[in-house]
């Protein structure tokens, strides 16, 4: 397998990248989920989001580059199965949960940032604070933040469920590809 895409297969790193948002998508979701119930005195109150902010600037540096290799790599030509509507469909779920993600790692920096202080990216790195003292920053961004995690989920959902009704109805290639299979498998 490359690490390019082609005009039939998905690429490696493409793949790989695909799958890596996937999982770091579901496992903040969670632990927002599970943040959101912490009371001051639980031992997990400052670890949980120290974390799940870390790990929410390391996504929005891997998406800046997924959409970089994106615009450089070519991307499989549409199966012939695929049906306009479900064209138009794929082209505008993919614009959503880019644009969905984009926004919700956004707000959640400016959450972090709204009192003036950096992210501390694990101790590696920070990211400074350089939009704050906005009236009710926090608040805003965190109901923003909140309401489009949810979206993200259900167009998520919908995603998956496209990819297994073409895997199971239309019996094509679509999720095959992006699991890497290739045609001689």
């Amino acid at each position: 397998m490359n690490i390019r895409s082609s005009h039939t297969e998905w690429g490696i790193l493409s793949i790989a990248i695909h799958w890596v948002v996937a999982v770091v998508v579901f496992g903040l979701f969670g632990v927002g989920l599970y943040m959101v119930e912490l009371d001051y005195y639980d031992s997990m109150y400052r670890t949980a989001p120290f974390v799940h902010k870390s790990v929410g600037v390391l996504l929005f540096m891997l998406m800046v580059f997924r959409v970089f290799w994106r615009f450089v790599n070519t991307t499989p030509d549409v199966l012939a199965t695929h049906k306009k509507w479900e064209q138009k469909s794929a082209h505008w779920a993919h614009i959503a949960l880019y644009c969905l993600l984009m926004v919700l790692m956004i707000s959640g920096y400016l959450i972090s940032t709204a009192d003036g202080r950096a992210i501390s990216v694990f101790g590696w790195f920070e990211i400074p604070s350089i939009i704050n003292g906005i009236d009710n920053q926090e608040d805003i961004a965190g109901e923003v933040h909140e309401i489009l995690a949810y979206i993200l989920m259900f167009v998520v959902a919908i995603h998956a469920m496209g990819a297994l009704k073409h895997h199971f109805i239309d019996k094509d290639r679509t999720l095959l590809r992006m699991l890497g299979k290739t045609k001689s498998e």
